[in-house]
C-alpha cells in the first residue's frame, strides 16, 4: 500500500515537475513573429568573478532575469571554438573551429586571428544567423566571431567587421540602430573584448587591474540596458549574457619547455599552450614518447587516444599529437612566459567556466540554476525564435525551465518534496497499522469474557 501510495504521489508530482510544451505555442505560431534575441558576450568572464566582484548593473539585468552560475563550455576552452560552439550548438570536432591556430592536412591551409576569412573553415557547421536568414529574417552582428565571413553563402544581414579600436558603445549604437530600422531583424549577437583582454595581461588574480576592468564591464552592461530602454526595445526583447571561458593565473616558475625534451627538428608546431598541437616530422613514436615524458604537469596524447569527454578526437584538422598543459600551467618551446593569464585548459576546471544570464519576456525573474552546458543555449535560441535546429549536441530539455512559460523545480525542490511525501506516507502508514493493531488488542478481553459465561457448554470441558 505504502509502494503504491508512493507511486502515485511520484506519478503526479512528476507530471508538475516535467516542463509542460503542449499548452505553448512556439514563436513560429505567432503572427506578429517572434521577438528580438541579443546574444552578448564579454570575452573571458570568468564564472566566479560574480563572487569575487560587484557587478551592481549586472546584478540587477539578473536579478529581474535568471542566472546560470556556470556554463560547462567545450574544449579547448579558447574563443574562437566558443563562440562558435554557442551558436551552432556543436562540439568543436564537429563544427571544425578548433582553435585559434589550425592546419588542415588535405588543403594544407593555415587559420589563425588574423587569417579566419575564408569560409572554408566554417562551412561544416551552420550558424543560428544563417538559420535565421534562411528562414526569411534578418540578423545583425558587433563583432561577433564568424558574422562577416561568407558561411554558406551568407553573411550577417548587418554586421561590423572586427576592430578593437571600435567602443563598446559605438557597438551597442549600431545594433539599436538596426534593431529600431528594420523590425524584421530578429537575432544579433555583440562581441566585447573584456576582461579576456585584460585577464591575458595582468593575470585573473590581479584584483587592482581585474577590479579597474570588471567595473567598466559593469558600466557597458548598464550601457546597453539604457541604450535598448532609449530605443524602446527593452521590454520587447530577450537578451541573453554570457561568455566563451574564463581565465586562470600563470607564472614564470610554471613553464614546460619542449625544446628541453625533444629537438625541434623533429616535430611542427600548429598551437601552443595550454593544448599544443604537434606534427611529427619522422619516427612519429619517437616523437611522441619524448613529448610524453616531457613534463609532469603535461599530458601528450595520439589524436585517436584523446579522452572521450573532450569530443575532441573526430576531426581531421587535429593533429596527430596532442598536448594539454595542467591548470596554470604553460607550453612553450622556449624563452620566457608569453602572457599572466590564460585560458584553453580541461573544460572539466570551474576556471574555465563562464555565466550566463537572461532577461526578457520570456524568461522567468529571479530564478537561479546551477548549470548546463554551453551546447544547450543553441536549442534554447532556437526555440525563442521558432527555427527549425540544425544537428547538434545541445538539448532544449536543459534548458527549458529557464522560460516563464515552464513550470519547473529544481532538483533539490523535487528531492524535497518527494522525501517530505515519502515520511507522510510512511507516518500515516504506521498510524493506521498502530491503530488497528490497537484495535484488535482491546477487542480480545471481552472475547475471553464471553467464551468463560459458556463454559459449560464447551464440549472440550469434562
Amino acid at each position: 500500500m505504502l509502494l503504491r501510495g508512493l507511486l502515485f504521489v511520484l506519478a503526479g508530482f512528476w507530471g508538475f515537475v516535467a516542463c509542460d510544451q503542449a499548452g505553448n505555442a512556439t514563436a513560429s505560431e505567432n503572427p506578429t513573429g517572434p521577438l528580438p534575441l541579443l546574444l552578448v558576450s564579454f570575452d573571458g568572464f570568468r564564472a566566479d568573478y560574480l563572487k569575487k566582484y560587484t557587478f551592481p548593473n549586472l546584478q540587477k539585468f539578473f536579478s529581474d532575469g535568471v542566472l546560470v552560475d556556470h556554463l560547462t563550455n567545450v574544449f579547448i576552452t579558447k574563443t574562437f571554438p566558443n563562440h562558435y560552439s554557442l551558436v551552432t550548438g556543436l562540439y568543436a570536432e564537429s563544427h571544425g573551429i578548433l582553435a585559434s591556430f589550425m592546419y588542415d592536412p588535405e588543403t594544407k591551409k593555415r587559420f589563425s586571428i588574423e587569417n579566419d576569412t575564408d569560409p572554408f573553415w566554417w562551412n561544416e557547421a551552420t550558424p543560428i544567423w544563417v538559420s535565421a536568414q534562411n528562414s526569411g529574417y534578418k540578423t545583425a552582428s558587433a563583432m561577433w566571431p564568424g558574422t562577416d565571413i561568407k558561411i554558406q553563402n551568407r553573411t550577417s544581414t548587418f554586421f561590423l567587421k572586427y576592430d578593437p579600436l571600435v567602443t563598446f558603445q559605438e557597438r551597442v549604437t549600431n545594433l539599436t540602430k538596426w534593431l529600431t530600422q528594420d523590425q524584421s531583424v530578429k537575432f544579433a549577437t555583440l562581441y566585447w573584448e573584456e576582461p579576456d583582454r585584460a585577464g591575458h595581461m595582468y593575470g585573473p588574480d590581479n584584483v587592482t587591474e581585474m577590479g579597474r576592468v570588471l567595473r567598466e564591464v559593469d558600466d557597458n552592461v548598464g550601457f546597453l540596458v539604457d541604450a535598448l530602454s532609449k530605443a524602446g526595445l527593452w521590454d520587447k526583447i530577450n537578451v541573453i549574457v554570457t561568455s566563451d571561458h574564463g581565465m586562470v593565473q600563470c607564472s614564470q616558475d610554471r613553464l614546460i619547455l619542449l625544446d628541453s625534451c625533444l629537438d625541434a627538428r623533429n616535430y611542427t608546431v600548429v598551437d601552443l599552450t595550454p593544448v599544443a598541437a604537434i606534427i611529427p616530422i619522422s619516427n612519429a613514436t619517437r616523437v611522441y614518447n619524448a613529448l610524453k615524458n616531457c613534463h609532469p604537469h603535461m599530458k601528450a596524447y595520439l589524436k585517436e587516444e584523446m579522452p572521450d569527454r573532450l569530443h575532441y578526437k573526430n576531426n581531421e584538422r587535429i593533429q596527430p599529437i596532442m598536448l594539454v598543459a595542467d591548470e596554470g600551467w604553460t607550453i612553450v618551446q622556449h624563452g620566457k612566459l608569453p602572457r599572466f593569464g590564460d585560458h584553453g585548459y580541461d573544460n572539466s576546471l570551474p576556471s574555465m567556466h563562464p555565466f550566463l544570464a537572461a532577461h526578457g519576456p520570456a524568461f522567468h525573474k529571479g530564478k537561479r540554476f546551477s548549470t548546463f552546458s554551453s551546447v544547450d543555449v543553441y536549442p534554447l535560441m532556437c526555440h525563442l525564435l521558432g527555427l527549425r535546429e540544425m544537428p547538434n549536441n545541445g538539448s532544449f530539455t536543459h534548458t527549458r525551465c529557464l522560460l516563464a512559460s515552464e513550470n519547473c523545480m529544481d532538483l533539490p525542490q523535487v528531492i524535497g518534496i518527494v522525501l517530505g511525501a515519502l515520511m507522510t506516507l510512511s507516518t500515516l502508514t504506521c498510524l493506521m497499522v498502530f491503530l488497528k493493531n490497537r484495535a484488535m488488542a482491546s477487542s480480545r478481553p471481552f472475547a475471553r469474557l464471553e467464551l468463560q459465561e459458556d463454559d459449560d457448554d464447551d464440549p472440550l470441558i469434562d
